[in-house]
C-alpha cells in the first residue's frame, strides 16, 4: 500500500510541476504552438532517462524513492496525453504542417532527450 502512496505522491507533484512550468512558457512564448508540452516532454524524457541509468548503473536507491521520482513525479510531469490532445486540433484546422512538425520535434526531441540523459546518467 505504501508504493501506491508513493507513486500518488509523486504524480501530484509532477502534475503540479508541469503546470506550473508549461504556464510559465507559455506566459512568454506565442500559443500558435504547444511550447510548453514541447519542453515539459523533454525534460521529463531527459530526466526519465538520466535517473533510470543513475539508478540502475551507478548509485542504487530506496525502491520507494525511485517509484516516487520516475512513476510518480516524472509520470505526472510527462504530457503526452496533452501532446495528443493539442495536436488533434491542429489537424482538424488544416494545420497540417504545424501538426507534423510538432509530431516530428516531439519524437525527436523526447528520444534524443531519454539518450542523452542515459549517457550523462552512466557518468556519474
Amino acid at each position: 500500500m505504501a508504493r501506491y502512496f508513493v507513486v500518488f505522491a509523486g504524480g501530484g507533484l509532477g502534475a503540479t510541476a508541469r503546470y506550473l512550468l508549461s504556464g510559465a512558457v507559455y506566459r512568454f512564448m506565442s500559443s500558435q504552438f504547444p511550447y510548453g508540452t514541447v519542453l515539459v516532454n523533454t525534460l521529463g524524457c531527459f530526466l526519465i532517462g538520466f535517473l533510470m541509468t543513475f539508478f540502475q548503473e551507478r548509485f542504487a536507491v530506496n525502491p520507494e524513492l525511485r517509484l516516487f521520482l520516475t512513476i510518480g513525479m516524472l509520470g505526472g510531469f510527462t504530457t503526452f496525453s496533452t501532446f495528443s490532445y493539442e495536436t488533434i486540433p491542429l489537424i482538424r484546422s488544416g494545420g497540417y504542417m504545424t501538426a507534423s512538425a510538432n509530431v516530428a520535434y516531439m519524437l525527436l526531441n523526447c528520444l534524443g532527450a531519454t539518450w542523452v540523459g542515459g549517457l550523462i546518467g552512466a557518468q556519474f
